[in-house]
């Protein structure tokens, strides 16, 4: 395909009849600080091939791989062993370019496995109905109020302390556009989640409630309250789940009433690759599914009999009138999905039940480990495969001393957290079948030695 630049003139005309004076303007929702202000600072203006090559290398070997030293970080994405076989599947020729379909029904192999993959997800989460997958879980959450709108008609949000504050974020972002009441504040050092709070607010003017399970802290909470009263109030309750390995081991939120379930599918089949591309995902009750974003595969039968698989509902403005629209959202992750599906086909239910006990096991070792530290409390009651500790001072600072002893200790509530002095002090550990006990053993050795 040739390069076709537009000219000063296109420019020009292009602005005039959006009404922007110039192409700045088109930038002034992204802070200033987060703008170029020239060149890419670091990189020559030019280079021979060779020479890109040789300062690539150089710089990919500042990074640290998970794999090579003990890894504890978690917070919403996780490493998890994904069994080469996912690679090997995802990179067969019926699959590698499974983008959107567009004449879907010629597409059979990519329709199955999206029907297979949203019965998986239904099933893990509880709930009826499941889409073909959204971005990420951030933008999954987003979607979920949004439906909640549509559905309540009502703009007022209410987020658990315990939400993921990347996601609460995204969601403060979007509602700058929309209008929406987000009603939301950052969660405190208890051992339990504060569902009370909760509870407290909700009333006739809440079109949603979100809770975080596990929370960001690594709690654990029964969410069937929240769900009666939300309910009760003619709201929904959206649960948020960052790390679906947990759901091999704990109730599902659709068990305890959740009316969406939404989330981050990266543990199951996607490696960390530094931040993306990810997968979200998204269920909810059969009654609610033509509000869902997404698209939504069937299974029917031909004009012989025959079984075969459609796109039942596509509500994205690329198919529809833009105003009928569920969603902005005009593709689905569709190989990270074939790779989440691969591993839980892989898995089964056998398999996903005994890799979350092993993650949870894992993670008692560490939590008995670390609460030996002197200077070390672990906050949880209850938590799956991650949990926190309060240790004294900034643990930035036991993090990032830790680091430079080749050990990847936990992610701090002060880099979560910046603006809240109180949870300086956290840490976030997570644990998985990854992590052996000689790396508990170091990390527990090492943060005895830090804070000494």
């Amino acid at each position: 395909m040739r390069y076709l630049p537009l000219t000063d003139a296109d420019r020009s005309a292009m602005l005039e009849t959006i009404g922007a004076p110039d192409i700045d303007a088109l930038f002034v929702d992204v802070p200033a600080e987060a703008q170029l202000d020239g060149p890419i600072r670091g990189l020559p203006m030019h280079a021979s091939e060779l020479a890109v090559e040789r300062h690539m290398g150089r710089l990919a070997k500042q990074n640290l791989a998970a794999g090579d030293a003990p890894f504890f970080l978690g917070a919403g994405a996780y490493r998890h062993h994904v069994p080469a076989s996912v690679d090997h599947i995802i990179q067969r020729g019926e699959f590698l370019t499974a983008y959107t379909p567009y004449q879907p029904e010629i597409a059979q192999g990519t329709l199955q496995m999206l029907f297979e993959f949203q019965s998986q997800v239904a099933r893990l989460y509880g709930c009826d109905v499941a889409n073909a997958s959204m971005y990420d879980g951030s933008t999954g959450c987003w979607e979920a109020i949004s439906m909640a709108r549509r559905i309540t008609r009502k703009k007022r949000a209410i987020l658990s302390s315990g939400l993921h504050p990347h996601y609460v974020s995204v969601i403060k972002t979007m509602a700058r556009f929309t209008g929406d009441e987000i009603q939301y504040t950052a969660p405190v050092m208890d051992a339990a989640p504060d569902y009370a709070a909760m509870l407290d607010a909700i009333d006739d003017d809440t079109n949603c409630v979100v809770v975080q399970y596990p929370d960001i802290l690594g709690r654990i909470g029964d969410l069937s309250a929240i769900a009666e009263k939300a309910q009760a109030h003619k709201a929904l309750l959206i649960a948020v789940v960052t790390e679906p390995v947990a759901l091999g081991a704990i109730k599902s939120p659709g068990e305890m009433g959740a009316d969406i379930v939404v989330g981050e599918g990266q543990s199951i089949g996607v490696g960390l690759q530094f931040g993306g591309p990810y997968l979200g995902l998204f269920a909810t009750r059969q009654k609610y599914v033509r509000q869902m974003p997404g698209r939504l595969c069937g299974e029917t039968v031909d004009a012989e009999g025959q079984r075969g698989f459609v796109l039942t509902l596509s509500t994205r403005e690329q198919h529809i009138r833009r105003e009928k629209a569920t969603s902005n959202i005009c593709t689905n992750s569709g190989l990270c999905a074939l790779a989440f599906s691969v591993h839980m086909t892989l898995l089964g239910e056998k398999g996903l039940r005994a890799l979350a006990a092993e993650n949870h096991r894992l993670a008692c070792v560490a939590a008995d480990a670390l609460a030996a530290v002197p200077g070390v409390t672990v906050l949880n009651d209850a938590f799956f495969n991650e949990f926190t500790i309060q240790i004294d001072g900034d643990a930035r600072e036991v993090v990032r001393d830790l680091a430079d002893k080749n050990i990847l200790a936990g992610v701090s509530l002060g880099r979560l957290y910046p603006d809240e002095a109180d949870l300086a002090g956290g840490l976030l550990v997570a644990i998985t079948e990854t992590t052996s006990e000689d790396d508990i053993n170091a990390l527990a050795a090492s943060l005895k030695e830090a804070l000494a």
